[in-house]
């Protein structure tokens, strides 16, 4: 009495796998050949979209870039012309204009001066390049803004340099 069972195959399976494996070999490579292709086609895509997101990115950055230095023009452009003055008065009044005209570029492009006189130093936001006794503020107050700093949002852009007061020691 003999039991056939999923581990017992009959001659004629024994038979036909033993025919098939020329059959088998061919259908495999066939479908290697299928997902080696599919692969190659996957990696051009991946190529294509990277060169595509690159191409982008720099068309992006010049076109920003393009657009900050248009708006250097007009100030460049009242620079040159407040030297055309002779008089003294002209020429303060045009370097007043390019200054407002950098203000405003500034502003635009949401560029803020800091507010640091007067208040204590903060080295996030100021670089102590000198130090002056003073008796009438307290210690670490800055005094003076020897070159302005600007912040962008939250983030510094430049420091400002500053003069902070220390009081004189007692002796």
């Amino acid at each position: 009495m003999e039991i056939e069972g999923p581990a017992t195959a009959s001659a004629d399976e024994q038979s036909e796998a033993q025919a098939d494996p020329a059959a088998e070999l061919a259908a495999a490579k066939a479908r290697a050949d299928e997902l080696y292709t599919e692969l190659q086609y996957a990696r051009a895509e991946v190529e294509n979209v990277r060169k595509r997101a690159e191409r982008i990115a720099l068309e992006r950055l010049t076109s920003g870039r393009k657009a900050l230095l248009g708006k250097f023009l007009p100030v460049i452009d009242n620079l040159r012309r407040s030297l055309t003055y002779e008089e003294s008065k002209g020429l303060r009044e045009g370097i007043e204009q390019t200054l407002k005209g950098f203000d405003s570029l500034l502003a635009s492009e949401h560029v803020t001066p800091l507010d640091v006189v007067g208040k204590k130093f903060d080295p996030r936001t100021a670089e102590a390049i000198v130090t002056r006794e003073r008796d009438d503020v307290d210690d670490d107050t800055v005094i003076e803004e020897v070159q302005r700093g600007y912040s962008m949002g939250d983030d510094v852009l430049r420091p400002a340099l500053v003069v902070v007061a220390k009081r004189a020691a007692v002796e």
